[in-house]
């Protein structure tokens, strides 16, 4: 109850100062504090996204959030980039030495200068040039990204979907 109270004082705050809904929802969107202090208390993913990758004890494991925070920016499932490097390199496991190219990149002749460079490289593409141009769901994707594998669309979407629904123990415990 808490919560809700605080989400409408920050909501009539932003309300009185612009005098417009739209204006007001749309500063109250970009508020850091308002969309952490949200995120911190509903959102799962990052829980869900780092106890599926510690599994496969995958590098990629520590960058659960920013994964997700890439996804939800470029309007991609937040599930697609964990899923294409399951394909691709088991979960991160099987790379270029220092490549940092958990996906295949360029039929993995990418080198990236680390992991926040390659997530936020191969978001943007896919949010860019795969999903805003209708592209948008592995099967659709894999003619272009993966050629010519016919199974990949399939697989990627399988580990999305183990992803989407994999358990989550505890708050507290990462398993």
């Amino acid at each position: 109850m808490r919560h809700i109270i605080y989400d409408l004082t920050i909501l009539i705050f932003f309300f009185s100062i612009f005098k417009s809904p739209v204006l007001a929802l749309d500063k109250m969107i970009e508020s850091s504090a308002f969309v952490k202090r949200s995120l911190i208390i509903e959102d799962k993913r990052p829980d869900i996204l780092k106890n599926y990758l510690l599994r496969y004890n995958s590098n990629l494991s520590d960058y659960s959030e920013l994964i997700i925070e890439r996804a939800d920016v470029y309007q991609i499932p937040w599930s697609l980039l964990p899923a294409i490097s399951g394909v691709e390199s088991t979960f991160c496991r099987h790379i270029p030495i220092n490549s940092f190219n958990c996906w295949g990149w360029e039929n993995g002749k990418t080198y990236f200068k680390n992991y926040e460079e390659a997530i936020e490289i191969v978001s943007r593409t896919l949010g860019k040039r795969y999903y805003a141009r209708g592209l948008n769901n592995p099967f659709k994707i894999g003619p272009i990204y993966a050629p010519p594998s016919s199974s990949w669309g399939w697989k990627v979407n399988q580990f999305m979907e183990k992803i989407e629904n994999y358990p989550i123990l505890s708050d507290s415990i990462i398993l």
